[in-house]
């Protein structure tokens, strides 16, 4: 009865954790660019143009890619597969775009892991020749495997990629 009561409390205590762990993440990087907010917006709303600087995108050279719809439109849908477990099988969809501000994409995870995340990149003109881009990516996490986030930096994993992202698209804007 002692070993029955020592088990339910060691699965009982992470699920009560949990309860109290926040189930929402934002991550958010920025980088300053080069160009003016026009010149920068018309390359980012293409999303076949994030092969060139998303880290995500160049994590398997051989991934399988395709696409729906006119780019740089709304409902336009850019979907990949790979073997590579750290990159496995999903699309991206524009949700909205405010043209030469702000471009709304929900990502659709389906391998290895079913899941489904917003992000958005936004630009602001810091002055004629120069835009800062912000690179949004947020999620949640349903309870009980809300618990991950207490070993898992998500700000830190999800937002190294982004910044590698960033930086890669103002290398290839300001080249």
């Amino acid at each position: 009865m002692v070993f029955l009561f020592i088990i339910l409390v060691i699965i009982a205590i992470p699920l009560i954790i949990a309860l109290f762990i926040k189930k929402e993440y934002k991550i958010v990087r920025e980088v300053v660019i080069d160009k003016s907010v026009t010149e920068v917006f018309q390359y980012i709303k293409h999303l076949k143009n994030q092969d060139s600087y998303s880290k995500w995108a160049t994590m398997d050279p051989n991934m399988k890619k395709t696409y729906t719809g006119t780019d740089a439109e709304v409902g336009f849908i850019s979907a990949w597969e790979s073997t590579d477990k750290n990159v496995g099988v999903g699309e991206q969809e524009i949700k909205k775009i405010t043209e030469n501000e702000r471009i709304d994409f929900e990502l659709r995870f389906h391998k290895p892991f079913k899941a489904v995340h917003t992000a958005y990149m936004k630009t602001e003109k810091i002055s004629d020749n120069q835009t800062k881009v912000h690179w949004s990516f947020e999620g949640s996490m349903k309870y009980p495997m809300n618990l991950m986030m207490l070993f898992m930096n998500f700000d830190k994993m999800i937002g190294d990629d982004l910044q590698t992202g960033l930086s890669r698209l103002k290398d290839n804007l300001e080249s």
